[in-house]
């Protein structure tokens, strides 16, 4: 009977170490996709890189079909980007209607350089807050946090390729 209670003492202890090893291992993981979407190119373009040095005027054109403008795109990323963060921190979310529509309209220069702004800001507090998040958080929201980073991808994606189909991108 001692023998037993020492294994499964030994089998408690070492898979609490291993639940918290993979715990601690979320961490790294999350600010490297964080990151590699807000600021460092890797092999793919990061948002800031992807929207860096656009006017109002390139950001808001569109072609003849039913595709999105960057602007367009920018403004989506920074809405649910923006809405999670809020979710993240714990705001009361009740009464938020989501309408992706309004993502999607012209921008201004001004407009403009604020949503580049925001969308810059709401990219570093998710890094900022994802670091100094407890193992509990990054457990609950590891799903969102990695959905969030795939979709910002592929909008970035999105932006470079109209950027390369007008001529806008500097091969670098």
């Amino acid at each position: 009977m001692k023998q037993i209670l020492i294994l499964v003492s030994l089998i408690a202890v070492f898979s609490s170490c291993s639940r918290q090893k993979n715990s601690q291992q979320l961490k790294p993981i999350f600010l490297e996709q964080l990151k590699n979407t807000h600021t460092d190119q890797n092999w793919f373009a990061p948002t800031k890189i992807a929207i860096e040095g656009l006017s109002a005027a390139q950001a808001n054109w569109k072609d003849s079909t039913q595709n999105h403008s960057i602007a367009e795109l920018v403004s989506h990323l920074s809405f649910w980007n923006g809405m999670n963060l809020r979710a993240f921190k714990g705001e009361d979310m009740a009464g938020f209607e989501v309408d992706n529509e309004i993502t999607f309209k012209k921008y201004t220069d001004e407009e403009w350089k604020e949503l580049v702004m925001r969308l810059d800001s709401i990219q570093t507090q998710w890094e900022l807050l994802t670091e100094s998040a407890t193992d509990e958080q990054l457990k609950e929201w590891n799903s969102e946090i990695l959905n969030m980073t795939a979709h910002t991808a592929y909008h970035t994606g999105q932006i470079v390729y109209i950027r390369k189909q007008k001529g806008w991108w500097d091969k670098k």
